[in-house]
């Protein structure tokens, strides 16, 4: 992977102003995962400073079950799909976490062994409630969290204050 690479890769995500709501700029992720060169380039920088030291790849839904799968099968480790409440039939680990109106919940399956290390990955870093609440998951389930990464960090919201250090591949106000 070349720093080409990397730069074309975030060349691919997109911005659409007020969206959802006015005032907001939405970065969609969505063209870079259409593209298999940017994906492949972007899911190596998340893998580059955690390779050997992970048996399971945490994907947050919806688009970090995309990233945990490609990186889970490029590293020949598996995958721990980390739901929204209500979507899993027997959670052995829940957690809720602040939104900025009101409150979400996640789930998780039991399927790590003890002592399990766990990569957590999702798309984008914004305030960090949904990725602290997931580390929260993984703890919980007596698993160590290795890192947590992410393709996209808004810096400008804090993020780092609920869920910590967070390997970001590109960074944006």
């Amino acid at each position: 992977m070349t720093s080409a690479e990397l730069e074309r890769a975030e060349s691919l995500i997109a911005e659409t102003p007020d969206y959802p709501e006015p005032g907001v700029l939405f970065r969609d992720i969505s063209p870079l995962l259409a593209d298999g060169p940017a994906l492949r380039a972007v899911c190596d920088a998340i893998v580059r400073p955690f390779r050997g030291r992970f048996d399971m790849v945490g994907g947050i839904e919806a688009r970090g079950f995309l990233l945990a799968g490609y990186i889970a099968a490029q590293t020949g480790t598996g995958v721990l799909p980390i739901r929204k409440a209500g979507k899993l039939p027997t959670p052995a680990a829940a957690v809720s976490y602040d939104l900025e109106y009101g409150t979400a919940t996640i789930e998780a399956p039991g399927v790590l062994d003890s002592g399990a290390r766990v990569l957590l990955v999702d798309d984008v870093l914004a305030t960090g409630g949904t990725l602290g609440a997931a580390q929260e998951i993984i703890r919980e389930l007596g698993a160590e969290v290795v890192g947590s990464a992410v393709i996209l960090e808004l810096a400008g919201l804090g993020g780092r204050d609920h869920a910590g250090d967070v390997h970001a591949v590109f960074t944006t106000a």
